[in-house]
């Protein structure tokens, strides 16, 4: 079952960024810019999605300045980030620091940016919300609704595939492996997606379909196909999925 996460305090991250600096001097310009430069938490995690995100539309300055800002003035948000980050750092064996999350992880990245985009959306700002989504997709080659509503201390390992419909809720602690489906079964309209508890692991490749809830701390085997919600404390696996522990 997932740990719930704890929020990483800021010195690490800095000391982290000053070590890797010293032993890889060739980087030593881009974790100044990314994470040494900067005197927050929220600065270097603005800095770092506009920059991934940045295209021709989407300048990376003009970016700065929507994340920053809402960054800066939602506190809960912020939060969640560092309860996100501290997932991946004690929940993925390959993370070796907070700085390399920060830094390298287009799971985190692309959670944080859903994030804004969720904030967007809530603010009506819904076509500026989509834009964002599609250029996540592009990016991350992970597709999340700005409609989607996260807890805290996510982990999307790898990221990769990932797709989450517009009315998908996700709990606390929640851990979601490459690959997997959070959607609707086409065949309803309106609240169509998965509610999922907290501490629940998802594994690679899984689907879950239409409006069901997913028990607190269940697990979700490889490859499973979920079209039944499924209670607390359980292990599903199969296609379709059944109870198996």
């Amino acid at each position: 079952m997932p740990r719930a996460a704890r929020h990483p305090p800021s010195p690490p991250r800095r000391r982290e960024a000053q070590a890797d600096a010293a032993s890889e001097p060739l980087l030593s310009s881009f974790l100044y810019a990314s994470i040494l430069s900067h005197d927050s938490f929220e600065r270097s995690l603005a800095f770092v999605l506009s920059n991934r995100l940045s295209d021709a539309t989407f300048l990376s300055t003009e970016l700065f300045e929507v994340f920053y800002s809402i960054l800066r003035s939602k506190p809960d948000i912020n939060q969640a980030a560092l309860a996100d980050i501290a997932a991946v750092r004690e929940r993925d064996p390959a993370c070796m620091s907070y700085s390399q999350a920060l830094l390298h992880f287009k799971g985190f990245h692309a959670i944080q940016a859903h994030r804004i985009a969720h904030e967007l959306w809530s603010r009506g700002r819904r076509v500026m919300a989509v834009a964002l989504q599609s250029r996540m997709s592009e990016v991350f080659a992970v597709d999340i609704h700005p409609a989607a509503r996260f807890g805290k201390g996510i982990l999307l390992d790898h990221g990769t595939g990932v797709v989450i419909g517009e009315t998908a809720e996700l709990g606390d602690n929640v851990s979601i492996l490459q690959n997997v489906t959070l959607g609707g079964t086409g065949k309803v309209h309106g609240d169509r997606h998965p509610k999922i508890s907290d501490n629940v692991l998802i594994g690679a490749s899984a689907s879950i379909l239409g409006n069901i809830r997913v028990g607190k701390g269940a697990q979700v085997a490889a490859g499973s196909l979920v079209l039944k919600p499924v209670p607390p404390r359980t292990l599903v696996a199969g296609s379709p999925a059944k109870e198996i522990g």
